[in-house]
């Protein structure tokens, strides 16, 4: 219950048993430090862990990939994939699909100080929209996927269940693929280990779908990727494809928490009684505080007036995401505070993925390598202003009492650079590490099969050129719609 309701994934994204608790290594810029990296250790994947936000992203992403290669996936290419994907919540139009599988809907806002969140954008200037894939800059309600009865819609509820029992499929689970199979350059199948048995499926084409870091663990574990890297952990040459691994990019975010003035934020529903009866409206009729998630609104916005397109998400709540169940007399509340993460969309800072050994048990070596562009440090210092600005303006100035994080006295520079160094985190949107195009980087061509392989193909995020302007699972999930047509010519 913890994964179908959608506040649940506060506490099933720490579950063990619900992700691979994956680390990164120390990162250079944020004072090496070591970063939580939960991944999906379900049917769903990631999907079903996640915070369940819904963006496609900018529509000059799109066209920018195209323009780095990826032919055939510019956004007026891309865009009928996501109408055949969504059911969203508005019944569908020009702008939206209505019929598909994947449930979108919009937040519900009543106990998230929405309305005074929303009143401080307009009153500090700042763009307002009723439909962020519209318009595509400015402060909107947030969507997300979860279907009509208050449940998460991951893409094993909306796509793999339907499907269970067709007898052409066949899902295997608790079991660890060690290597594509191959002979010569042709991938012929999949070796996988279950219950102590080494087995093999045999394929006439072979998809890999791991993610931004097992995508690229298993391909190098297989003996296609950088010769070098794989001779350093004896693993046979198949084919040198120097660009697997490499590319890495991710959201950073960049905390920005206030302590606010009496009990009025989130914390109020979370006392143990009202918690009880909220989980009970969710299990009954999918309604209430617990069928949402605790995220006040959704500025997307740009920086500075002469970029082309936004440059920062602010991710903004009412309640700090570790807040606990309290009631009086037993166990004391959590602070009354809010938090707004400053996200920076379009990082220009780039990781990579390596082994860690030939051994396919253990976890790759993620190299983050975030901030470490000088220009990176420049917009979260720009994003923070506009955070602080919106929180300093009525209707919400009056529910502030004062800046936790990093302080108000934290203006220069110096300070605020060393605040992100101390605090800075990711959103879990990891991409680019096979990346799709025809340079001498690319992993994989547009139609999503590996270079210089055949019968083998990579979809997922870890082929997208770039990091997209918004959460990455719709977009994840548009390159599999789109990739289930190419298959099928």
């Amino acid at each position: 219950w913890l994964l179908k309701m959608p506040l649940g994934f506060l506490k099933a994204l720490f579950k063990p048993g619900y992700t691979w608790p994956y680390m990164s290594e120390e990162e250079p810029h944020l004072n090496n430090r070591r970063l939580f990296l939960p991944r999906g250790r379900l049917l769903g994947g990631s999907s079903s862990i996640n915070g369940m936000f819904y963006m496609r992203g900018h529509s000059s992403d799109f066209d920018r990939w195209a323009q780095k290669g990826a032919r055939g996936w510019s956004h007026a290419e891309v865009l009928p994939y996501f109408l055949k994907m969504e059911r969203h919540w508005t019944g569908g139009d020009e702008c939206h699909g209505g019929s598909g599988p994947l449930a979108v809907t919009r937040n519900a806002t009543q106990y998230l100080l929405h309305d005074e969140l929303m009143q401080a954008a307009r009153n500090a200037g700042l763009p307002i929209t009723g439909d962020i894939h519209v318009e595509e800059e400015g402060v909107a309600r947030g969507e997300l996927t979860i279907d009509e009865r208050g449940r998460r819609a991951s893409t094993y509820a909306a796509y793999l269940k339907p499907a269970m029992h067709r007898p052409n499929l066949t899902v295997v689970t608790g079991a660890t693929v060690s290597r594509i199979t191959t002979e010569g350059r042709r991938a012929t199948g999949v070796a996988y280990r279950r219950e102590g048995e080494s087995q093999v499926a045999l394929a006439r084409e072979v998809i890999l779908s791991g993610g931004s870091y097992n995508s690229p663990q298993l391909l190098m574990l297989s003996g296609i990727g950088p010769a070098e890297e794989l001779r350093r952990h004896g693993i046979a040459v198949v084919h040198d494809l120097p660009g697997v691994g490499r590319n890495l990019s991710e959201h950073p975010r960049v905390p920005v928490e206030f302590a606010a003035r009496g009990a009025v934020t989130f914390v109020n529903q979370l006392r143990f009684d009202r918690a009880a009866r909220h989980v009970l409206n969710w299990r009954l009729f999918g309604k209430g505080p617990f069928a949402a998630q605790v995220n006040s609104a959704n500025p997307i916005l740009r920086t500075d007036p002469r970029l082309a397109q936004p440059d920062v998400q602010l991710w903004c709540n009412p309640v700090k995401v570790g807040a606990h169940l309290w009631f009086p007399g037993i166990k004391a509340p959590p602070p009354h505070e809010m938090t707004t993460d400053v996200i920076l969309l379009h990082p220009e800072s780039r990781g990579h993925v390596a082994l860690r050994s030939a051994d396919p048990a253990d976890h790759p070596e993620i190299h983050l390598n975030i901030f470490s562009a000088a220009a990176d440090f420049a917009t979260a210092r720009r994003g923070m202003a506009i955070a602080r600005t919106l929180y300093a303006t009525e209707p919400m100035a009056r529910l502030v009492d004062h800046e936790t994080l990093p302080g108000a006295d934290k203006v220069s520079d110096e300070e605020l650079d060393e605040h992100i160094r101390a605090t800075a985190q990711v959103t879990q949107h990891p991409v680019g590490t096979c990346t799709m195009g025809s340079g001498p980087g690319a992993v994989v061509d547009p139609e999503l099969r590996v270079h210089g392989m055949e019968g083998l193909r990579v979809i997922d995020a870890s082929v997208m050129p770039d990091v997209p302007g918004g959460n990455t699972n719709g977009p994840t999930i548009m390159i599999a719609e789109k990739a289930a047509d190419l298959i099928r010519g």
